[in-house]
C-alpha cells in the first residue's frame, strides 16, 4: 500500500495539505515589498536568498475573509512549473503521512471554496484535509502574466 506526505496547514477554519515533494521549504513571514496594481491576493514580493519569490495570500486567493497576519503565520514556498512562489497560511501544523486508500477525490460541492483549488481530499481520522490543486491556485495566464511581470519591472528587494 502506497503512502503520500503532505505538509498540513491551516487557512481559516479549514486543513489544507500540499504534497511534500512540491514544498521547497517553510519560512516565518517577512517584510514584503508590496507590488503597485497587482491582483489583491498577491501579497508581495520578498528577497529569499537573492531569488525575488511572489508571495501569494491564500486566504484572498481561496476567497475567504482576509485577516491581519500574526506570529503564527508562516509561507510555504512551492515549485510550480519551474516557478517558485510562496503562498502565506494561518498556521503549519505537521507533516501527515497517509494511506494511498484514505485519499479521495474532492465532493462534487464544498461550502465556501472553490472547488477548481482543490484536487482532493483527505481523511485523517475523524476530520478531513483538502489537497491543493497547485496547478489552478496558479494558472497558466496568470503564471505568464507573473513571469513577464517580474522580468519587466526588474524588483530589487532588499
Amino acid at each position: 500500500m502506497a503512502i503520500r506526505q503532505f505538509v498540513k496547514f491551516s487557512v481559516g477554519d479549514e486543513e489544507f495539505g500540499v504534497e511534500i515533494s512540491k514544498v521547497r521549504e517553510i519560512i516565518k513571514l517577512q517584510e514584503m515589498l508590496k507590488v503597485p496594481n497587482a491582483p489583491p491576493y498577491i501579497e508581495g514580493l520578498v528577497n529569499l536568498r537573492g531569488s525575488v519569490l511572489t508571495i501569494y495570500n491564500l486566504r484572498k486567493r481561496l476567497g475567504m475573509r482576509d485577516k491581519e497576519f500574526d506570529e503564527n503565520c508562516k509561507i510555504i514556498t512551492v515549485y510550480h512549473n519551474d516557478l517558485l512562489v510562496g503562498f502565506t497560511v494561518d498556521m503549519v501544523n505537521e507533516i501527515v503521512r497517509v494511506d494511498e486508500e484514505n485519499i479521495d477525490d474532492t465532493p462534487p460541492s464544498v461550502p465556501n471554496i472553490d472547488k477548481k483549488f482543490l484536487s482532493k481530499v483527505v481523511k485523517l481520522d475523524d476530520r478531513l484535509m483538502f489537497v491543493l490543486d497547485l496547478t489552478n491556485v496558479l494558472s497558466p495566464d496568470e503564471e505568464t502574466e507573473l513571469k513577464e511581470f517580474i522580468s519587466k519591472n526588474e524588483y530589487t528587494v532588499l
